[in-house]
């Protein structure tokens, strides 16, 4: 567990940037505010392994929440601005682009 900014990042994290034993390249900087227990996590294995209940995805047409937590600079984004984006609005930090192989775990996809 760590801290981010003002926000506790928990899992297996191995730095200030949210990188995890999972998911530990360069641009693996963002952690996901899962909306089943309302806490942050580095990606869907950490919270797998940490949460004592199943993850819950981001319904469909919820775009709105600040739900995205960039380890470079510590700001969050809302998931529309995360899904329109390759880098940090705000720091302009690059994510990974393979991340969005995984969205369906985190998000619902809109009808």
């Amino acid at each position: 567990m760590i801290r981010v900014g003002s926000h506790t990042v928990r899992g297996a994290v191995v730095d200030a940037q949210t990188r995890c034993a999972h998911w530990a390249g360069p641009h693996d900087v963002l952690a996901i505010l899962f909306p089943c227990c309302g806490r942050w996590y580095p990606c869907h294995a950490c919270h797998e392994e940490e949460a004592d209940h199943p993850a819950r995805r981001w319904p469909a047409g919820v775009r709105e929440p600040q739900a995205l937590l960039c380890g470079v600079c510590g700001e969050t984004s809302s998931i529309a601005e995360y899904l329109d984006a390759s880098a940090c609005a705000r720091c302009g930090g690059a994510f990974n682009p393979r991340c969005s192989l995984h969205h369906h775990l985190y998000f619902a996809p809109q009808r």
